[in-house]
């Protein structure tokens, strides 16, 4: 199957480097941790800070740091119930931001 044409960038003009969404949620999968935070919400399973933290054996503040990094990255989402706050896996934003990176790859390699 062919592969779509990468955009022609005009002669003379220098690429454009990733948007800032992208760059987030490149810094954002750049974890270990954050790695195995998000096995965590396979299957569209939704999560609390708490429960994230103890089902990685790290501390509540961690857990929450790293889901701020996830959300910022469009990896993960979040929505308040009272005090509770719950994360899911953001496909939309994931998949957002792996559009643009094949663009990119194709454009500059």
């Amino acid at each position: 199957m062919d592969q779509p044409e990468p955009a022609a960038v005009a002669p003379g003009a220098a690429p454009t480097g990733l948007e800032p969404d992208t760059q987030e949620f490149l810094k954002a999968l750049g974890s270990p941790t954050r790695q195995r935070i998000m096995m965590l919400f396979s299957q569209g399973a939704e999560l609390s800070v708490g429960e994230v933290a103890e089902r990685t054996g790290i501390s509540q503040a961690t857990a929450s740091q790293q889901l701020t990094l996830l959300r910022r990255g469009r990896i993960v989402v979040s929505r308040r119930e009272g005090k509770t706050v719950y994360y899911r896996a953001d496909r939309d934003g994931a998949v957002a931001a792996l559009t643009e990176l094949q663009s990119y790859l194709m454009n500059c390699c």
